[in-house]
């Protein structure tokens, strides 16, 4: 099966030679496709016979989004935390009354498989209207063994229903559940001699995450449960240094994640041992805005130590509700400092990198998957300045070679 992408106006991507964005705007571009893969990027009229045609109607392509950090699988959502923050409550304190994290346990705890299920799946399709076409998902909101497993099973079975490819990671050390309170230890080695072997025995995540924090998991905490995860061959990553400089960043280092997302207080000694450890600084700008704080990362320091960038929505039900990778897009640029360009790359090809899928997407390339957009649009900067009417903005994405939803 060929499908011909034609009346191309121009095309962008992250460029790997030349470390910039390459864009294609010659006449008569064309992408060819072979099945799910890009078979043919041609500057010319296709002498190849194909099967089906989209027409682009001028307009811009691009990779589609790739979304390096959610916890998308919740069953009730946080507003009462929402209002709760406008009337000055911090998220911390929130959490200290039943709120955040542990409101959202009970609900997922109390959830059947099939009602877990249900609940999530409008939001992984919203995901895809909006343009991103893989996510990295968490569990995290269960925190008994049969929950995580529930939780990592859901989103497995959401990978067969869905267009969306979905990496899965292990969270069971997202924080301390209400029965472990007084014995945070003993829950440390629930997750590392119960948990961690039964999720890797059935082969149900990529990734282990923790949440290494000051009110959460400590840094010796935090090591015990990444080492274990290695050991059964899960990949580490981190929640890291969000409220203050717990020294997370430097773990991420020593113990070679493949990323450390959050970073607001980060210390400039950290950020640059990550990047000489070549830790991928996964910035998370829609939490800061969603949780109306002030402290954003500074993306210049992270490049000035030749440390890679991502950025990701962070969606889940309590501090960012947000899906839209171009509203996240603009934030890093208004915020974080980081050009349109970075911005592009940093929710691409390096997201891809972060999934250790950079082989595969993130990239216009012959032989990447042919996951797509085409933008009613004629620049890359338009795509976070015109964020709120992006979804009006995509004329079709491609998924593996087909077009979804529109």
């Amino acid at each position: 099966m060929i499908t011909k992408i034609e009346n191309i106006g121009k095309i962008a991507t992250w460029d790997i030679a030349s470390e910039k964005i390459k864009i294609y705007e010659k006449q008569r571009l064309e992408i060819l496709i072979k099945d799910t893969s890009i078979f043919k990027i041609l500057q010319g009229p296709s002498r190849i016979d194909y099967d089906k045609v989209i027409d682009a109607k001028g307009g811009l392509v691009t990779p589609g989004f790739i979304d390096c950090h959610t916890h998308p699988i919740f069953y009730d959502n946080r507003d009462l935390d929402f209002r709760l923050r406008t009337e000055g409550k911090t998220y911390e304190q929130i959490s200290d009354q039943g709120g955040g994290i542990k409101s959202s346990i009970d609900s997922v705890r109390s959830a059947s498989f099939e009602q877990l299920l249900n609940e999530s799946l409008p939001r992984i399709e919203l995901f895809l209207k909006k343009g991103t076409t893989t996510i990295e998902a968490k569990s995290g909101y269960g925190l008994t063994l049969e929950d995580e497993i529930k939780s990592l099973e859901v989103i497995k079975e959401l990978n067969n229903q869905s267009d969306l490819d979905i990496v899965p990671t292990f969270m069971g050390a997202h924080d301390f559940p209400p029965e472990y309170s007084s014995n945070k230890d003993a829950y440390v080695d629930l997750i590392c001699n119960d948990m961690i072997p039964e999720v890797a025995s059935r082969k149900l995540a990529l990734f282990c995450d923790v949440f290494c924090e000051e009110g959460y998991f400590s840094i010796n905490q935090s090591e015990k449960i990444l080492r274990a995860g290695l050991d059964y061959g899960l990949i580490p990553r981190l929640h890291a240094d969000e409220f203050v400089d717990s020294g997370a960043a430097s773990l991420a280092a020593d113990i070679k994640a493949v990323c450390a997302d959050h970073l607001m207080f980060a210390s400039d000694e950290n950020l640059k041992k990550m990047a000489d450890s070549n830790v991928i600084s996964v910035i998370l700008p829609g939490t800061t805005f969603f949780l109306g704080k002030k402290e954003y990362v500074d993306t210049n320091k992270i490049s000035d130590f030749g440390g890679e960038i991502a950025i990701a929505s962070d969606y889940n039900p309590g501090s960012c509700f947000i899906q839209s990778m171009p509203l996240i897009m603009f934030l890093s640029n208004l915020y974080c400092n980081l050009s349109i360009d970075l911005s592009f790359k940093a929710c691409t090809y390096n997201a891809a990198k972060v999934l250790k899928k950079e082989n595969e997407i993130g990239l216009i390339e012959e032989g990447y998957n042919a996951d797509l957009l085409i933008w009613s649009l004629d620049s890359l900067e338009s795509i976070p300045y015109a964020f709120n009417n992006n979804e009006s903005s995509l004329l079709s994405i491609i998924k593996n070679g087909k077009s979804v939803l529109l």
